[in-house]
């Protein structure tokens, strides 16, 4: 049987801006791409807040989101806290890294080869300069089981959902885990609590216009889809 209730504009209004959003946000997380050359631009507060907003809107492991994003704007306080990346890594000597490293896939290769001599430019030349931190109970490196990870694996659903809202701004990033001194040094440089960790700084911005878009693996979704058992 049908539904006799006659179809209200507004219902239908409000179909239409469920799918809109749905394929807004499908289209973002397609078009998100890892961008590591800015044009030097500033990323506006308010699209800031905005991708900020999305990360607190990730699911919380305890439900209580203890989550705080430092944005590093003052170029001499980037320095000190990207100090102990070495600045000297040429597209070669990263060339010859990758021959050493028996990895054989060239667009992997590539990716490397393009990615290791930006580490610091990335982080200086971004727009905007995020560093996320996270409540961590207990000792991050040494878990006692899966669940223990827990409010790691939540940090990173907010990452992930800032790095979608960004692209959906048309900004675009890359994220770098921090070694154990880069840790060291933005603990200290940023007046980090002990209690909290930092999972990784967030460097988003405009890219140039010639900026490198590493090529993408194809894949089959159909391929990787498993019912009921491997």
């Amino acid at each position: 049987m049908t539904d006799p209730r006659p179809i209200l504009a507004s219902d239908m209004n409000a179909e239409r801006r469920r799918e809109a959003t749905v394929m807004d946000a499908f289209e973002a997380i397609k078009t998100r791409k890892t961008i590591r050359d800015f044009d030097g631009r500033k990323v506006d507060d308010a699209v800031r807040d905005r991708i900020i907003e999305a990360g607190m809107a990730a699911p919380s492991n305890d439900h209580m989101r203890k989550w705080e994003f430092v944005v590093v704007d003052d170029r001499a306080a980037r320095l000190r806290i990207i100090r102990s990346i070495a600045s000297d890594i040429t597209g070669e000597a990263a060339r010859k890294r990758m021959e050493e490293s028996g990895l054989t896939d060239d667009d992997q290769r590539e990716m490397y080869i393009d990615a290791i001599p930006k580490q610091r430019s990335m982080l200086l030349d971004a727009g905007l300069l995020i560093v996320p931190c996270y409540y961590e109970p207990g000792k991050l490196l040494t878990p006692s089981d899966l669940s223990s990870l827990n409010y790691f694996a939540s940090i990173w659903c907010s990452i992930e959902n800032m790095l979608i809202e960004a692209s959906s701004e048309n900004v675009y990033g890359v994220t770098r885990i921090p070694s154990e001194r880069d840790r060291v040094a933005m603990r200290s440089e940023l007046r980090i609590p002990d209690e909290y960790e930092i999972p990784c700084v967030l460097a988003l911005g405009y890219p140039e216009a010639d900026a490198r878009r590493t090529k993408q693996k194809a894949f089959s979704v159909a391929d990787r889809i498993h019912t009921d058992r491997w």
